[in-house]
């Protein structure tokens, strides 16, 4: 979320707490035109993560490796560290054509053609039984997408509080979630569900075919005209708020906004106890990489239909909806990371028993698919992770809401929500990078012995032998195993150290202390 868009949220709730009538009530008469608007620009920025998402269940089954895996698992980064560019993005902009538009249109323009291109040759950077996929072009064209998106939602995140009535403005962050919960719906769960031959087949048609009713590159050619129409209809009806500053006078003062908002990001991680904290986010999540990163991969490899994994999500929408309702009295104290203390634990076990689930489904899959029975078991895994997932992110939001200094509550809400997803994706990224690292094959079939199929030249030296690389031991129950140790020695340390941190007293999180 943009700088801006936090700031001006404080200043919302300082009024609230004056008692402003304006926000004493929320009457969402007139801005009904502008909702549905936010609600359909926030979609709109979860279609690229959705097919960000989809891609490496594309790619499974197509001769990649883990490590090719890990290195397009960067294009998930952007969102993670928008805050690098949210300042440059709030502060400049042409005030004659507005100043969320001054980059929302561009923007979008941008995403809508680059979808275009791409379609034109997906297909052949994904290969085929002949050729392997283009993994270094997918990464960086993905790579780039989601940068634009990024840069979007930091926009319409600014425009969400110039858009909305001021007594309506807490309805811009239910737009937010429910319209990228639903962008990333269609571009993962409906576009593997469409893509699928097998779904597709037993689903929706009356005669088998050998492919699914969209491939990936019509998928694209499809939203990106959808970009380039309804930004063209912004551009030209949907119009900001007047702006009397002139374009030199908006550039003097982007430029020291810019400044000021850097120079408050570096006063806040100069405190100690924001330093701790950095420390616990960024180290927490190592426990959970193989099974939050590697699981979901190793039961498409293990014949799991990526379809019905990704349909998994769907049950667990209206979950997620109410869990912060059910949650609220365990986070609302003066100790919220205590919930979080309680699931760590029980997040840890999901590894090993997603393990025995990956070791198990080659004998429980059937020639016709998963049966009712492991759909229920590999459910039942999934509510499990996400409930602990969800206790703990509910948990850590709380946290940083107590925590931040309410002089610069929008800046800090923001770092720590940075450094959180940063916690996130690395150990992910390490995690795909070292399932290849920790498996050991052998040749099987052919004259060579000490070939152990370590590298892509001894795997094709094997191949021209007549042989064939089998698997000896997976690298993924290895690092299930190593995550888990790694898991349990951390929570030693880390429970001592949020203690620590939720006893300190509110001056501690302060920036007016060290100035």
């Amino acid at each position: 979320m943009s700088l801006t868009k936090r700031k001006r949220s404080h200043e919302k709730e300082e009024l609230l707490e004056n008692g402003d009538p304006v926000f004493n009530q929320s009457n969402i008469k007139g801005d009904e035109l502008n909702i549905a608007v936010l609600l359909f620009l926030y979609t709109l920025q979860g279609i690229p993560l959705g097919l960000a998402g989809a891609v490496p269940m594309l790619l499974q089954n197509r001769g990649i490796t883990y490590t090719q895996q890990a290195e397009f698992s960067f294009v998930n980064w952007p969102f993670s560290v928008k805050l690098l560019w949210a300042p440059i993005v709030d502060a400049l902009f042409w005030p004659k054509f507005g100043r969320r538009k001054t980059w929302l249109v561009p923007i979008q323009y941008l995403i809508g053609i680059g979808m275009i291109l791409m379609s034109t040759c997906i297909t052949d950077w994904l290969g085929s039984e002949e050729k392997a996929p283009s993994m270094a072009i997918l990464t960086v064209t993905f790579l780039l997408l989601n940068f634009l998106a990024a840069t979007q939602d930091i926009a319409v995140d600014g425009w969400a509080l110039t858009m909305l009535k001021r007594c309506n403005v807490g309805h811009a962050s239910t737009c937010n979630t429910v319209g990228q919960t639903a962008g990333f719906f269609l571009g993962y769960v409906l576009f593997l569900a469409l893509e699928s031959p097998y779904f597709c087949n037993k689903y929706l048609r009356t005669v088998p075919e050998e492919t699914g009713l969209v491939t990936l590159a019509s998928f694209l050619l499809l939203w990106g005209w959808v970009f380039i129409v309804t930004t063209t209809f912004i551009a030209i009806f949907k119009h900001e708020a007047n702006d009397t500053v002139t374009t030199k006078e908006s550039q003097t003062k982007g430029m020291k906004d810019i400044v000021n908002a850097y120079k408050q990001l570096y006063t806040i991680v100069k405190l100690p106890a924001v330093r701790t904290l950095t420390l616990v986010l960024f180290t927490a999540k190592l426990g959970f990489c193989a099974s939050d990163a590697v699981s979901g991969l190793k039961l498409v490899e293990a014949g799991v239909p990526r379809e019905d994994l990704a349909l998994l999500a769907v049950p667990l929408v209206p979950v997620q909806i109410i869990m912060p309702v059910i949650l609220a009295k365990h986070t609302t104290g003066p100790a919220p990371l205590s919930l979080w203390l309680r699931a760590f634990p029980l997040r840890l076990l999901v590894g090993p028993l997603a393990a025995i689930l990956v070791a198990l489904t080659p004998t429980l899959l059937s020639d016709s698919g998963p049966s009712y029975s492991y759909l229920f078991i590999l459910m039942s895994l999934y509510v499990f992770h996400q409930t602990c997932l969800y206790c703990m992110f509910v948990a850590v939001m709380a946290f940083f809401a107590k925590v931040s200094d309410p002089a610069v509550g929008g800046t800090y809400m923001t770092l720590l929500n940075t450094v959180s997803n940063l916690g996130t994706n690395w150990p992910n990224t390490l995690a795909l990078w070292a399932i290849d690292h920790l498996t050991f094959k052998s040749c099987s079939g052919s004259t060579l012995i000490d070939n152990t199929c370590a590298s892509p030249l001894e795997t094709e030296e094997c191949k021209a032998n007549g042989g064939t690389c089998n698997i000896r031991i997976d690298g993924f129950y290895i690092e299930v195993v190593i995550c888990l140790i790694a898991g349990f020695l951390w929570l030693q340390w880390g429970r001592k150290t949020i203690s620590r941190l939720q006893r300190l007293p509110s001056s501690s999180w302060q920036i007016n202390r060290n100035r």
